[in-house]
């Protein structure tokens, strides 16, 4: 599973909320595409929640000389409104996308015309057929809500045989896991690139929710250690980065395809791990 080619590295952003918020995400998507990614992508709440807001920073993402894949969520909405989604996004010169379930908006009562991510993926091929490299979600801790892992393999391997291109996995801290869910996937004769998903711990009180609610692990070292530093930000941060910093030097060593680093609209904990992984002299 591992790649003889020279690995990718890719950012994501989250749409804005605000004016302000818009002006903070354009100062970091300049800085971080001095680096010059593979491709950015843009998340998409379900059920369209934050539709124009994807669309209007993917334009941003392209008018700052970066390819931008969307991520394209199916819950929530109609065949008919994701063939218009894909056509808005064949108009913009779009060429990747990051096809997903998605989770029911709160309050949401229809799921829509397609219910699971290889259903999203069946349908973008059959209304676009090759113009859009795809990639999907993967869970090398699995999904919580799967049923099991056996179950949540079967899931990833219906979205690879349903037409994606890869694959970009949930954040973790443990590197073994990676690797034993390549080596399932190998089993399975699944042969997409797996690229690994990237946290940098910027607030970790706030990562450790998020992680409790996403199902991503914390190792119980990495936790104790992050509590003795509860009033000490700053050794908190040199600790996160030297975790995350280790984490993607090891995956890199081990033949990992690329790295895809969840930037939460920040540049400075990307262009620091950028530096220290010795990729670029960023600034």
């Amino acid at each position: 599973m591992a790649s003889a080619t020279t690995p990718q590295f890719s950012f994501e952003f989250f749409p804005p909320k605000s004016d302000s918020g818009r002006e903070k995400l354009l100062t970091t998507r300049d800085q971080l595409a001095k680096l010059a990614p593979a491709y950015v992508s843009v998340t998409f709440g379900a059920g369209g929640s934050t539709r124009e807001g994807t669309e209007r920073t993917v334009a941003d993402m392209q008018v700052g000389g970066l390819n931008a894949a969307p991520h394209l969520s199916c819950i929530g909405s109609s065949r008919d409104e994701i063939r218009a989604l894909l056509q808005r996004y064949q108009a913009m010169g779009v060429t990747r996308l990051v096809a997903l379930r998605g989770d029911m908006p709160s309050g949401m009562r229809d799921s829509g015309d397609l219910h699971y991510a290889n259903e999203l993926v069946a349908f973008i091929r059959a209304e676009t057929g090759d113009q859009f490299h795809i990639e999907v979600a993967a869970y090398p801790e699995f999904h919580p809500r799967a049923k099991s892992a056996a179950d949540d393999l079967r899931h990833f391997r219906n979205k690879v045989a349903a037409g994606a291109n890869a694959a970009i996995t949930q954040y973790f801290y443990n590197p073994d896991a990676y690797y034993r869910f390549l080596e399932d996937c190998h089993r399975l004769n699944i042969e997409v690139p797996i690229i690994p998903g990237i946290m940098p711990i910027i607030n970790y009180r706030q990562l450790a929710r998020f992680s409790t609610a996403c199902g991503a692990e914390i190792p119980r070292w990495l936790h104790w250690r992050m509590a003795q530093y509860d009033d000490d930000p700053a050794s908190m941060k040199a600790l996160g980065h030297a975790v995350v910093l280790d984490l993607c030097q090891r995956l890199l060593a081990g033949g990992a395809p690329g790295l895809h680093f969840y930037s939460m609209n920040q540049s400075a904990p990307i262009t620091a791990l950028w530096r220290d992984l010795g990729l670029s002299a960023a600034t």
